[in-house]
């Protein structure tokens, strides 16, 4: 039986980005979400659990904003797949390929390992309405050959959406109806038609890559997320990801870096990105240290500093001012002596 996941209005709307994530905060993904205020406030959602999968159902008279960023996704590590059936108004999804968009009646799909921003939007009576399967990546993946785009909208003609639909909304509604293993058993038959309907669309579907360039891929992905992990390191990457460290060293030559200087050049790219946008009240240069996987302050500052010739207190003062004329420079990479291996 579907339980309350959130219910917001005029009271209460403010707290939803510490609400949002349902009771536990267990539920979703981390990232920051608004509610447009306004004369009338009323954003509800129910969720039913089924096995490893969520079924969702949200309904909303204000407009709604969720934006996922990198710094979010190292923070959780969630990798699911949003499957988003738009019933009223439309959902809007920005990604750093594009932007899709889908109407009442369209498809969108979303992943949590690429950052995205989603705009809820009530059509002329001031509605909206998305129903959403949230389920594990590697649930879905193993219903395509191929890799699915970080983001994407189908058309409604695309009749095995409809089925699938219909299919989830039937668990939903089933109130304790059908038995557990009947009910998971449905959700992936649902995740196969929605995978058969990509399939036969080249558009939604990555080129296929090697071997060695899904490696790569899975190698650089493991680390974007563990970046934090002060004892991040080549043997502990390749275990990760079942590979030997002699091949690790292979797949970064190339890609043309060696383990230590991409690290770093990946540590200081963020703490610059987070110097230049953030005021030392939110949060100090330590704290950026630490959350960019670095032992200590000092060792940070010395490092930063060999990159931007200007060290972090600078930087972000720098950054303060002329904040919104340009973008960091996080592209040169320091030279790695023996003291400063990860």
């Amino acid at each position: 039986m579907p339980e309350t996941l959130f219910a917001f209005d005029q009271r209460n709307y403010r707290d939803c980005q510490r609400a949002y994530r349902g009771p536990g905060e267990r539920e979703y993904y981390l990232g920051d979400y608004t509610i447009e205020g306004g004369a009338v406030v009323d954003v509800r959602a129910e969720r039913k659990g089924v096995g490893s999968y969520s079924l969702i159902r949200l309904r909303s008279r204000s407009r709604l904003n969720f934006t996922r960023s990198w710094s979010h996704i190292r923070e959780d590590a969630t990798d699911v797949v949003v499957l988003w059936f738009v019933r009223r108004g439309r959902l809007a999804v920005t990604h750093p390929g594009g932007e899709v968009s889908a109407a009442a009646g369209e498809f969108a799909l979303t992943q949590s390992l690429s950052p995205f921003t989603i705009q809820c939007l009530p059509d002329v009576e001031g509605q909206f309405e998305v129903f959403h399967l949230v389920a594990p990546s590697h649930r879905f993946r193993r219903h395509l050959e191929r890799e699915p785009r970080p983001a994407l909208a189908l058309p409604a003609e695309v009749r095995e959406l409809s089925l699938a639909e219909r299919i989830l909304a039937d668990v939903f509604e089933a109130d304790g109806l059908l038995p557990a293993d009947l009910e998971a058993s449905l959700v992936e038959d649902a995740l196969a038609v929605v995978a058969a309907a990509l399939a036969r669309r080249e558009e939604c579907l990555r080129v296929r890559r090697s071997l060695p360039e899904q490696r790569l891929a899975e190698v650089l992905r493991y680390i974007d997320l563990h970046l934090s992990d002060p004892s991040l390191s080549a043997a502990a990457v390749a275990r990760a990801c079942g590979i030997s460290p002699r091949y690790l060293s292979f797949l970064l030559k190339r890609h043309g870096s060696r383990f230590s200087d991409l690290v770093w050049e990946k540590r200081l790219s963020v703490a610059a990105h987070w110097l230049a946008t953030s005021a030392p009240s939110e949060i100090s240069i330590a704290e950026v240290a630490f959350r960019v996987g670095f032992k200590s302050p000092a060792h940070f500052s010395r490092m930063f500093k060999r990159v931007f010739r200007k060290g972090p207190r600078q930087y972000r003062a720098e950054a303060q001012v002329s904040r919104g004329a340009a973008r960091p420079r996080g592209t040169a990479r320091a030279p790695v002596n023996e003291e400063d291996a990860p």
